[in-house]
């Protein structure tokens, strides 16, 4: 099944602590379902100091599921569905509220 979700698309949280924040995202785990998204479900890693790091309380981004996340409508703005169609004979994603293609 071909992807509805690529790195670099920007998306908008669905659900969950962090809903209604946007951001792009950074790497897919397709086998998992799951997204990492920049600025989105921050949780803070508590690490041992050691020689090649200081250690302490790391914030970084953890992942999130792929069914909270929609991609940004590129001409509207909102969330919105991904489809597929053919475009110059090439099967392209579209935004199924706007009919606006994704990636050309």
């Amino acid at each position: 099944m071909a992807a509805k979700l690529k790195k670099g698309d920007k998306v908008v949280v669905l659900s969950g602590r962090d809903k209604g924040k946007e951001g792009e995202i950074e790497k897919v785990m397709p086998k998992e379902g799951r997204a990492v998204v920049t600025g989105v479900n921050i949780v803070i890693r508590h690490t041992k100091q050691s020689a090649q790091s200081q250690g302490g309380r790391i914030p970084q981004p953890a992942s999130i599921d792929l069914s909270n996340l929609a991609i940004v409508d590129p001409k509207e703005g909102g969330p919105t569905r991904v489809g597929f169609k053919m475009f110059d004979g090439k099967k392209v994603r579209f935004a199924k509220k706007s009919g606006e293609v994704i990636d050309a």
